[in-house]
């Protein structure tokens, strides 16, 4: 018999106490450099601060609401077909999802450095505008489109 899964706790970030900041920390750093990514998320907040004028917190909480998804499709296979099933997303894939879509979506910018990317996404995504915005409107609009299939999400 195999043990059960226990996740890991993560300790708050340094600077800010926070989960949430330790946690996109954690999926913003490559290689386990995380000092590096620690100064790419503190330089891009006080980015958001001097542009925004406001709590980088408040702008970074308020950023991933915005792009966190409530539905999602997965498909699944009935019969010999395969459909894209509309399902909710639950709390934490929500928010790693909302991470991982603003992560993405700064790295693919061009010409810039990364703390300038990220603090211009999570600004844009804070006005409900932006890439990372869309992409959750994507998502919902696919999960929309194929609400005939929903009762297959059992």
């Amino acid at each position: 018999m195999s043990k059960a899964f226990k996740k890991r706790a993560i300790m708050p970030d340094p600077v800010y106490n926070d989960i949430m900041v330790a946690k996109f920390t954690n999926q913003l750093m490559s290689m386990g450099k995380k000092t590096v990514a620690q100064r790419i998320v503190y330089d891009c907040f006080d980015i958001v601060k001097e542009k925004t004028k406001q709590e980088p917190l408040d702008v970074f909480r308020l950023a991933i609401q915005n792009v966190s998804p409530a539905l999602e499709v997965k498909p699944k296979r009935v019969g010999g077909a395969t459909y894209q099933v509309p399902m909710e997303v639950k709390g934490n894939r929500r928010l790693s999802l909302a991470m991982k879509w603003i992560i993405t979506v700064s790295r693919a910018k061009k010409g810039k450095a990364m703390r300038e990317k990220l603090a211009e996404e999570l600004i844009e995504a804070s006005e409900n505008k932006g890439a990372s915005v869309r992409k959750r409107e994507t998502a919902h609009k696919m999960a929309e489109a194929n609400r005939a299939f929903a009762h297959f999400a059992w």
